[in-house]
């Protein structure tokens, strides 16, 4: 992940140093390697968790459930999401599973309030209109609703509302852009699972539960 600062104050001479050299204030910190093995860790987050390692008191966090250190997680998924994080000590990797341009893709299991039509599934394929612009054209398929744990607490189930699940599969990630996409249709997200990404998935890990992987081959 790249980070850039730049400061526009004015650097003075000072008169008593002759040696003294004007110098730019300009920084870029670029992602870097870890001085060790590439460490990933993929983890089943449960709702109510913060994807950080710290947090206000009472906060749920990942020092809660892993214990490695110099682990950081690529990407976030929202505090009310479930499902796949992928952690590592690799800033490089870090970077390419989170950056828009890797194209890394991310699958998500969905359960929305109500039965989208095959023009609201259409609009979510083709992209939605949101306050920080049109999203990219999704892969949005209408699915069976997966064997999945019990989340805690449960979502409110109303008898009278029918609900749906999806599988969403992005190419971009923006703050809580599956929530707001289904919103747009008018079918507000109940449970959101991220199941799969860059080729991991959240398959055989209960809630709380993670696991080292072996690091992508293309470095």
């Amino acid at each position: 992940m790249t980070f850039k600062t730049t400061s526009k104050r004015s650097v003075t001479k000072p008169a008593s140093n002759p040696n003294f050299r004007r110098t730019s204030r300009r920084r870029t910190d670029k992602p870097a390697k870890p001085k060790g093995p590439t460490k990933v860790i993929i983890f089943n987050k449960p709702f109510n968790t913060l994807t950080q390692f710290t947090g206000e008191p009472n906060d749920s966090t990942l020092a809660d459930f892993i214990p490695v250190k110099d682990v950081y997680a690529a990407g976030r998924l929202d505090k009310d999401s479930e499902g796949l994080l992928v952690l590592t000590n690799d800033g490089i990797l870090q970077a390419r599973l989170t950056q828009p341009k890797s194209k890394s893709p991310k699958v998500y299991w969905v359960q929305v309030e109500g039965i989208p039509s095959d023009e609201a599934v259409k609009q979510l394929r083709e992209g939605v209109e949101l306050n920080d612009g049109w999203t990219l054209p999704a892969g949005v398929e209408i699915m069976e609703e997966p064997q999945l744990w019990e989340r805690n607490p449960p979502i409110r189930h109303r008898p009278s509302v029918p609900t749906t699940w999806l599988a969403i599969t992005l190419e971009e990630g923006r703050n809580r852009q599956v929530r707001r996409m289904t919103a747009a249709i008018g079918h507000p997200t109940l449970r959101l699972v991220r199941y799969q990404m860059a080729g991991w998935t959240v398959e055989g890990l209960q809630p709380g539960e993670w696991k080292e992987v072996s690091p992508p081959q293309k470095q």
